[in-house]
């Protein structure tokens, strides 16, 4: 009997691994684009509050921090890139 280890065979460490790099490629982008639209609002003199600071860095999703990138070259507030925006999911607590 022959076993292969050929990668891509679907192992779970496999799974795990490439599941876990991905996850961590998509934060470094999603704090990459929130730390751009800080920096925008910033260079175009627009204050942000600590609130405003806070979620858009702790945001993960990336088709919304994509929307706030777009915005944040037109608003005339910080608060205005999320005017007419449905607010981020609430994580729910972990039931034990």
């Amino acid at each position: 009997m022959v076993i292969s280890y050929f990668p891509g065979r679907g192992t779970v460490f496999e799974e795990a691994y490439y599941d876990g790099e991905a996850k961590g490629k998509a934060a470094g982008i999603a704090a990459g684009m929130a730390k751009a639209v800080l920096r925008i609002l910033e260079n175009r003199g627009i204050a942000a509050s600590d609130d405003v600071r806070t979620r858009v860095s702790d945001c993960t999703d990336l088709a919304r921090l994509d929307d706030w990138l777009g915005r944040a070259v037109t608003v005339d507030q910080a608060e205005e890139l999320f005017t007419g925006m449905p607010d981020e999911p609430q994580e729910e607590p972990d039931s034990a």
